[in-house]
């Protein structure tokens, strides 16, 4: 009987143990795939080329992520800051240039399986973006949607600079306990 009363509160504390252990590990190797992604990207590793995608399906090996679906999302993103000086290169009248000292994306890669999350910068318009990922001037230069909200309150790019970002996200559905885990596990690098 007191073995009964002992395990009624020694169970629940035992599988959510597991399971934040299941978590953790599924987030350090979320943390490494954005690690290796967003150097390979800072190095200029063409990755919408399917070959180069399938390099970060095999660092993704075991969390169930192909290069167009699956369980994971690797998004790549390279952010730069808009100055006056870059709207009149583009004979942009300041009224004109909408995105005149912002942060931006310019460029953009999605790999894995897209419905799972967006990116924490904000998700330019699809239609913008060429096949290999880029976002072209005067476009980010005045659609709002190229917008990289929320970055410059991490890193302030100045004029000319660029940062490469690498977003990791892996949902935790192998042992989902009620109050203790939902969602999954999301890494961020920035290069």
């Amino acid at each position: 009987m007191e073995f009964g009363f002992c395990m009624v509160f020694l169970m629940p504390v035992l599988l959510g143990t597991f399971s934040i252990g299941l978590s953790l590990g599924r987030s350090i190797q979320a943390s490494q795939i954005s690690r290796d992604a967003g150097h390979m990207y800072a190095r200029y590793v063409d990755f919408s080329l399917p070959g180069n995608q399938d390099i970060i399906v095999r660092l993704a090996r075991g969390m169930g992520m192909t290069r167009n679906g699956g369980n994971g999302v690797v998004i790549l993103s390279r952010i730069t800051f808009v100055s006056q000086d870059d709207c009149a290169g583009s004979a942009l009248s300041p009224g004109q240039c909408t995105n005149a000292d912002q942060h931006v994306v310019i460029h953009r890669i999605v790999i894995g399986n897209q419905q799972l999350r967006a990116s924490a910068f904000g998700t330019p318009n699809p239609a913008t973006i060429n096949a290999d990922g880029s976002i072209n001037a005067p476009v980010y230069l005045t659609d709002l949607n190229a917008r990289a909200n929320g970055f410059g309150t991490l890193l302030r790019l100045e004029p000319g600079e660029f940062a490469y970002v690498a977003e990791a996200f892996f949902p935790s559905n192998d042992l989902a306990v009620p109050g203790l885990q939902n969602g999954g596990v999301y890494a961020r690098t920035i290069y």
